[in-house]
């Protein structure tokens, strides 16, 4: 990937996998702008881990795109698309396969995967191990929202360090050098002492990691706190185990669904208690 295939690259994103990743009360112009931001972060980061396909003709265009990332020995998967048209074509296999390679060398990996077949047998077949998922949507009950924890209190990217040791705690790897770029596109940054921290968008949870789930729990009940009166909130890539998510998003009154697996392969850490980000794992 060179930066000029950076807009292409998030077109060809959203086209592939809008379905299944809504964004409900956003503009096409902020969606693209998002979009485009984590693409060129990652970019800018991990260039040995951004392809792009591109299709040769009159004028040439992005038509599939790979993003992986390696943070501390931990390689992840951000973003495996191919334009719809071309689905089936061996594309996707391609660029898995290079951004595969950028992993060389890594103790673990991690790829949160959609619901697609295809993309689900490339990964079981690329020696990941499954592990199943929900998610869960809908409005905050907001009378069932208990006190928040004295603990509590916002953050900013000044605090980064203090997100370091629970994030190796959690996955053997820092969050640190991308957050900044979740809290450039709308995010907020909540810290329950040195005990967990949550980044979410108007309430979503866009990335949480904790020492213990008690932690985990007042945590994520501080993000669902913020949606704003009547918003929809989505809690995605609740991992089996993560019962303690389950718990909340219940009793806060959000509906459970099936949610893509996560695959694991190597040394992850206990990937608990973690609400992974898609972006950024």
């Amino acid at each position: 990937m060179e930066p000029e295939d950076v807009a292409g690259a998030d077109l060809v994103a959203f086209d592939a996998l809008s379905g299944a990743m809504p964004h409900a009360g956003e503009s096409g112009e902020a969606r693209a702008h998002r979009g485009r931001s984590r693409i060129a972060h990652l970019l800018g980061t991990d260039p040995g881990g951004a392809w792009v396909a591109e299709a040769v003709g009159e004028r040439a265009r992005v038509v599939g795109v790979g993003l992986a990332l390696v943070r501390e020995g931990l390689w992840g998967l951000s973003l495996l698309a191919v334009d719809p048209a071309l689905q089936g074509s061996g594309l996707g296999r391609q660029l898995l396969d290079a951004a595969l390679a950028y992993a060389d060398g890594s103790r673990g990996a991690i790829i949160l995967s959609s619901t697609d077949p295809k993309a689900m047998r490339s990964y079981a077949r690329a020696g990941f191990d499954l592990r199943p998922q929900v998610a869960a949507a809908g409005m905050v009950d907001r009378d069932r929202l208990p006190p928040p924890h004295p603990a509590l209190r916002g953050g900013t990217s000044d605090d980064l360090a203090l997100t370091e040791p629970v994030s190796r705690a959690v996955r053997g790897a820092t969050h640190a050098p991308d957050i900044p770029n979740q809290l450039a596109n709308g995010c907020a940054l909540l810290f329950l002492g040195d005990r967990g921290f949550v980044v979410h968008r108007a309430g979503t949870p866009r990335l949480l990691a904790a020492r213990d789930e008690e932690a985990a729990t007042a945590l994520l009940w501080g993000a669902l706190a913020a949606a704003p009166p009547g918003a929809t909130v989505q809690i995605d890539f609740i991992a089996a185990g993560q019962d303690w998510a389950v718990a909340v998003a219940l009793e806060a009154g959000l509906e459970l669904s099936p949610d893509g697996p996560l695959f694991v392969r190597g040394d992850v850490g206990p990937l608990w208690p973690y609400l992974p980000s898609g972006a950024y794992l």
